[in-house]
């Protein structure tokens, strides 16, 4: 193990057959860091961004889970399967050499913003304490309640009958899986998804994500700031006296126009700086007291990753 293990995260470009576990698993051995955790499951037949997060780092997963995520996402369409991708049994067929572009075209609509969706059966959602997925393989007749999710944009990309290449942005939550089942079923000759690579999580892009063999080479070189992923949140720089107060876990009080900051831009969270620029810790407001400020997580500065 690493004597003064360091905090931070890697974007890594998740390889097809590998489970968002293995990963994780592969990164601790690599960097020697036992305190390891992703932002959010990859399944195993798709690729793309996954956040790993290491040391303290790890204490922020909670808000990279809740961003938003874009997939382009392959639909194959007259098949459909018991796990709703590639990788399950065959449940039905149909012949689908009818359907045009058009058609599909005209059902996309139904698909955007504010909706219902059943997530898959054959998922790490839990049930009485047990994921879904051991319940349908142990035979066991599952079923599952919709839940609202947001789906922002659906972007036509491509169309080679029988399959529809689609880029989703959505909220967390949403299962490309089930999209493709739902649309498939609105075109009445069924789907399931055949290729799926999660280009964006919140800010952390695919064309910033490294491999795990270039991690082999290096991992410290790729090894990024904890705040990295959560520059979406609002940055106060903290004079002296509010410095020594957070860091020891009090609350402080912040004039919005000292910091040039309003109720619009500051919603519910701070980023905290030191006044020498390092991150220190998530601020969110007292609720009762106007312009109080409580450190809801504050952070060991002197095991940062510095590039």
């Amino acid at each position: 193990m690493t004597a003064n293990p360091l905090s931070g995260l890697f974007i890594i470009d998740k390889p097809q057959g590998m489970t968002s576990h293995d990963v994780v698993q592969r990164v601790r051995r690599l960097t020697g860091q036992r305190k390891t955790g992703h932002s959010g499951t990859l399944d195993p037949m798709a690729t793309g961004v996954l956040l790993v997060c290491l040391g303290q780092a790890t204490r922020i997963i909670e808000y990279l889970m809740t961003g938003r995520k874009t997939y382009q996402a392959t639909i194959r369409f007259g098949v459909t399967t018991d796990t709703l991708d590639a990788d399950g049994q065959i449940t039905s067929q149909k012949d689908s050499s009818t359907l045009t572009a058009t058609e599909i075209t005209q059902v996309l609509p139904r698909f955007q913003g504010l909706i219902e969706q059943i997530p898959p059966i054959y998922s790490a959602l839990k049930k009485d304490g047990q994921p879904l997925y051991k319940r349908a393989r142990a035979g066991e007749v599952v079923t599952v309640d919709p839940r609202p999710v947001t789906i922002y944009n659906i972007e036509w990309d491509s169309w080679s009958a029988p399959d529809l290449t689609i880029t989703v942005t959505c909220s967390a939550g949403t299962y490309i899986r089930s999209l493709a089942r739902d649309i498939g079923e609105a075109v009445e000759v069924g789907a399931h998804l055949v290729g799926l690579i999660r280009t964006d999580n919140g800010t952390c892009r695919l064309s910033d994500a490294v491999t795990l063999e270039q991690l082999e080479i290096d991992w410290r070189t790729h090894l990024l700031p904890i705040d990295h992923a959560i520059t979406h949140i609002p940055k106060i720089i903290l004079n002296n006296t509010d410095y020594e107060h957070v860091q020891h876990g009090r609350k402080i009080t912040l004039l919005f126009d000292q910091h040039k900051l309003t109720m619009v831009n500051v919603r519910s969270m701070l980023r905290a700086y030191t006044p020498s620029g390092q991150f220190l810790a998530i601020l969110t407001p007292v609720q009762e007291v106007e312009n109080l400020w409580r450190p809801k997580k504050v952070f060991k500065t002197d095991s940062h990753v510095v590039l």
